[in-house]
């Protein structure tokens, strides 16, 4: 190992050390914008199909517990819990996303340590700092991974490195020490996974919701495994089989390391404005941009040339899409859907809008071009080009580097309450965000996250309700 890399033991060394004294004003407003926007988004995705069918099956296991599933408020065991709520977390492309290492974060990290919380009762500080190490985990092992060649491969990022992240939230609330949380990494290499195949099959596509649920649920194994004295590798990142030997070609283990003085990979995170793949966040911007914040008429544009990097291409080039997750993961249809809904109906992706005359019109004029010069933006950034063709012969471009709501180009704090606001007029205007928000700004000071997990509820959830179909 040369002198610019870290072991697995060094790296969770680093990672036991992060504590709620350490953060600063500048970390607790940050956790408290990821909590906030993971809290709401994890409402929307517990009323969808799938966040349902989670319900139903955590039901059927008859577990006992104090940790609460997001939307119908029932008590399981942690397990359980993180598997769900993961699974609403990111179950409507919403979540907050860590474009270096091409993961999202949020869903997996802070659905594993709610999990651990509610079992041992941590204070809501231990509960940020526990969050804040699992994303520095998570994303760093992500980063070091060469994530785009890895996702290049067919591996899903936030399910192949979620495990990591989420153990090390959750083995910090249990309090294990050094060696435990590398032996509960060693646990999390074997349960490490995540295909992308649901990007080719578009019926086939709500096991990638549960990309969130799955590691979060291996996060807590892996730390209750490893507290109970489960041996397992203490090389699990860099093991002659170890983690980069499997999964990437040309690791780069010395990005493991944190650079001196540099801020925690919380501030490195995106939040997602638009209810679709964050690849193409900024191609929307860029929309935004050449129809003049979407007042252009459509019916005068003739041809759209959208320009992505080379990851936003072969994945992505669904024309028909018939299931809500294959829609939000089409470059046309996101494309022709934002032209003619506006980028923040997050309805427009469900079904009664896939044979949309307009949309379809759109899809047909749309073309996917790679441009070369936007790779170099890669992987922190997910660069776009658009250029519309009107019928008058005319054309309008627009290029966009950093996408709203990246950290060069932020949300506010008011940004994510006003985006938490439109969710829950979406789901159920019952649901009361100011208390949401109030609670979150609380969590330096709570004994628990009782009063917050209280309130992570659908009062209207076992109503009748309209909700997407897959």
């Amino acid at each position: 190992m040369s002198a610019t890399q870290i072991s697995s033991l060094d790296l969770a060394a680093e990672m036991i050390a992060i504590d709620g004294a350490a953060l600063t004003e500048s970390d607790i407003a940050q956790l408290e914008r990821l909590m906030l926007d993971y809290s709401t988004v994890a409402l929307c995705g517990s009323v969808q199909p799938w966040g349902r069918k989670l319900r139903d099956w955590a039901r059927e296991q008859n577990t006992t517990g104090t940790a609460r599933l997001i939307g119908s408020g029932e008590l399981v065991n942690p397990a359980t819990a993180a598997l769900a709520n993961g699974t609403s977390g990111h179950g409507y492309e919403l979540d907050d996303t860590h474009e270096a290492s091409n993961s999202h974060p949020g869903a997996v990290v802070i659905s594993a340590a709610l999990a651990a919380a509610a079992a041992t009762g941590a204070t809501g500080r231990d509960v940020l700092a526990a969050i804040a190490a699992g994303y520095e985990a998570m994303t760093r092992i992500g980063r070091a991974s060469t994530s785009p060649e890895v996702t290049e491969r067919g591996f899903h990022a936030t399910c192949l490195f979620g495990p990591f992240g989420a153990a090390t939230a959750a083995g910090k609330l249990k309090g294990l020490d050094t060696e435990g949380l590398t032996r509960a990494w060693g646990l999390a290499l074997s349960m490490a996974g995540g295909a992308q195949q649901f990007a080719h099959e578009p019926q086939g596509t709500m096991v990638k919701r549960m990309h969130a649920g799955i590691p979060a649920m291996h996060g807590v194994l892996a730390a209750d495994l490893a507290g109970l004295g489960i041996t397992a590798p203490v090389q699990p990142l860099e093991g002659p089989l170890g983690f980069y030997h499997l999964y990437s070609k040309h690791p780069q283990p010395e990005l493991l390391k944190r650079a001196p003085g540099a801020p925690l990979q919380i501030h490195e995170v995106s939040f997602k404005p638009y209810s679709c793949c964050r690849k193409f966040h900024s191609l929307i911007d860029c929309l935004e941009i050449v129809t003049d914040g979407f007042s252009l008429d459509i019916g005068r544009i003739e041809k759209i040339d959208a320009y992505s990097p080379g990851n936003a291409i072969k994945k992505h080039a669904i024309r028909r899409p018939d299931s809500v997750m294959a829609a939000q993961y089409s470059m046309p249809y996101i494309v022709a859907a934002s032209l003619a809904e506006g980028p923040q109906n997050y309805g427009a992706f469900e079904a009664e809008f896939h044979q949309d005359s307009r949309i379809l019109s759109l899809i047909d004029k749309t073309e996917a071009h790679h441009d070369p010069k936007l790779d170099a933006h890669l992987p922190d950034n997910m660069a776009s080009g658009v250029v519309l063709h009107l019928a008058d012969g005319s054309e309008r471009k627009a290029e966009v580097i950093e996408a709203l709501g990246a950290p060069g180009n932020p949300f506010s704090y008011d940004g994510v309450l006003e985006k938490a606001r439109g969710l829950a007029a979406m789901i159920d205007p019952a649901i009361d965000i100011g208390a949401i928000a109030a609670a979150v700004k609380q969590l330096p000071k709570a004994a628990n996250i009782s009063a917050l997990a209280g309130l992570l509820v659908v009062p209207s959830y076992d109503l009748p309700a309209v909700t997407a179909a897959e």
